[in-house]
């Protein structure tokens, strides 16, 4: 087959998987600039410090974040067969996802719109 090929490329991209456990929520109703202000407050700390910034966190993305990095860690531990305490955060981010369109009411018969926006929020885990 030739270098290119649509085949030849798949198995490249295949061979070449990431390993490290990690979780994901998708479609969770934080605007992705409110979910980065929290993620960057756990960004390369290990879990069990991370865990207490986020219960002590007075955001609404802490408690959401909280319940996935325990599902993260949980995965690590299930999946991977790797310790909880060896674990620190590698990577976490929020993506973009849709947008839900509403409309306010306003004088003289005029209609504001509110954005409800949405993320994709990705944790992935690493042993030290």
């Amino acid at each position: 087959m030739a270098k290119g090929h649509r085949t030849q490329i798949k198995r490249e991209r295949n061979e070449i998987k990431d390993t490290r456990p990690s979780a994901k929520l998708s479609y969770a109703r934080i605007p992705v600039s409110k979910a980065c202000f929290v993620l960057d407050a756990i960004r390369g700390k290990d879990v069990q410090s991370a865990l207490g910034i986020l219960a002590y966190n007075p955001r609404y993305a802490s408690g959401v974040i909280e319940k996935l990095l325990k599902s993260a860690i949980a995965n690590a531990e299930n999946n991977n067969g790797l310790k909880a305490e060896d674990l620190y955060i590698a990577e976490c981010y929020a993506n973009k996802g849709p947008t839900m369109k509403r409309i306010q009411p306003r004088a003289q018969g005029r209609a504001y719109r509110i954005e409800k926006r949405m993320s994709h929020i990705t944790i992935v885990l690493d042993e030290k």
